[in-house]
């Protein structure tokens, strides 16, 4: 099957989950990934568990299919000349080195792009390559602080929290993932590549979107609030008489589609509820009398009604629900792979569904220096000199 990336070449320079992340997306795509570690293995997630199975760990089969491993010794001149060979018929270099690292390493853009003149220099750092904050280390945790992610999350009696999941670098492995797709396209016009610079704390502030717009026009300091919307009510959890549920009522008919199936239609008349931004204003004594209805009925109830009109509505699944999910089972958001030291494996799919060339899934995530023997042979390293760089362990 021809793939939409198909002919693209990467050289994935990257650990842990950002740069991992974009790759494994452009190795979905089509697009021929080579991941560069240390010898032994240098990506951190190797060893971050449990779970391990096999002694492989979760973590790292995450965000890795669909990629060819080798492994090189960055400090040495010949493993420096190993990565110039192969930038020389690359499309794509991807690092998440600390800045300036990859200038010290003589593999910098400047230098790269002297050997091959059409190469698209990605790099991901925690601050970007300018700016005050640029030598500092960049962990999703510390952007999650810094961004103002954590003042507007969790309840408002509680302490400021963080997301569920390592939001910040999944969010700035899509916009290093958005950044070349759009190289690669501005090259087919241009000719030659570019630099592009993504940081995880630039990324994180502009993913703040209506919370920023809210204070950058009121000059109000937003708050956390929970479950609940600064601009939309009701959009919130709601208790039932076997659980929770969330509501998400998006315009003033949902809303008054929500008040008939709770016996209460005169709701939606009262002036002080009848439009969104009133609704806002006296939520505090909207909210108490919608919750007195919820509690009455189970979740499923309450689901059945509000998907019968329209309204938006969903349970608070575990991962096990999720798992069993009818809708993600039809989407195929969870495949089956077979790795050489983890056995069977399970991974979380793509979400993008192309007619003409869906992402495939045919290499699993590999293991430190799986493919270096047949990426030199490749590159025109005899045997002997491959046997004398393993010998050195420059790979």
């Amino acid at each position: 099957m021809f793939s939409a990336l198909n002919g693209v070449k990467i050289l994935d320079l990257t650990r842990v989950l950002a740069g991992p992340y974009c790759t494994m997306i452009l190795g979905d795509l089509g697009a021929q990934v080579i991941k560069v570690e240390a010898p032994g293995g240098s990506d951190e997630t190797r060893g971050w568990g449990p779970p391990f199975q096999n002694g492989v760990s979760a973590y790292y089969l995450c965000a890795n299919r669909n990629k060819k491993s080798i492994t090189i010794d960055l400090k040495t001149d010949e493993g420096k000349k190993i990565i110039q060979k192969l930038i020389s018929e690359c499309d794509v270099i991807i690092n998440n080195f600390k800045t300036g690292t990859m200038d010290r390493l003589g593999l910098g853009y400047e230098s790269l792009a002297k050997i091959n003149p059409k190469i698209i220099f990605c790099s991901i750092t925690g601050f970007g390559e300018t700016g005050p904050y640029k030598h500092l280390p960049g962990y999703d945790f510390i952007i999650q602080a810094m961004s103002g992610f954590m003042s507007i999350t969790g309840e408002e009696d509680s302490t400021p929290q963080k997301v569920g999941v390592a939001i910040t670098d999944v969010l700035t492995g899509l916009y290093a993932c958005i950044g070349i797709h759009a190289a690669l396209y501005e090259r087919e016009q241009s000719g030659t590549g570019q630099k592009i610079d993504v940081s995880l704390y630039d990324t994180a502030v502009s993913s703040l979107v209506n919370i920023a717009s809210n204070y950058l026009m009121s000059g109000k300091i937003p708050t956390r609030l929970g479950n609940r919307h600064p601009n939309i009510v009701p959009y919130q959890t709601f208790q039932t008489a076997d659980g929770e549920m969330v509501i998400a009522v998006g315009n003033d008919r949902q809303f008054a589609h929500l008040c008939s199936i709770i016996g209460l239609p005169e709701l939606s008349q009262d002036p002080q509820f009848s439009t969104n931004p009133n609704r806002v204003t006296h939520r505090e004594t909207l909210i108490p009398i919608l919750q007195n209805e919820f509690i009455k009925k189970p979740t499923a109830y309450w689901q059945q009604l509000c998907q019968q009109n329209t309204i938006p509505c969903g349970p608070i699944q575990s991962m096990e629900d999720l798992v069993a999910d009818p809708q993600l089972q039809a989407r195929e958001m969870f495949l089956s792979m077979n790795h050489p030291e983890a056995g069977d494996i399970r991974l979380v799919g793509s979400p993008l569904k192309l007619s003409k060339t869906p992402p495939t899934f045919e290499k699993h995530p590999p293991m430190p220096g799986e493919h270096t023997e047949e990426i030199l042979t490749q590159l025109g390293y005899s045997a002997a000199t491959i046997a004398d760089l393993q010998k050195n362990q420059i790979i």
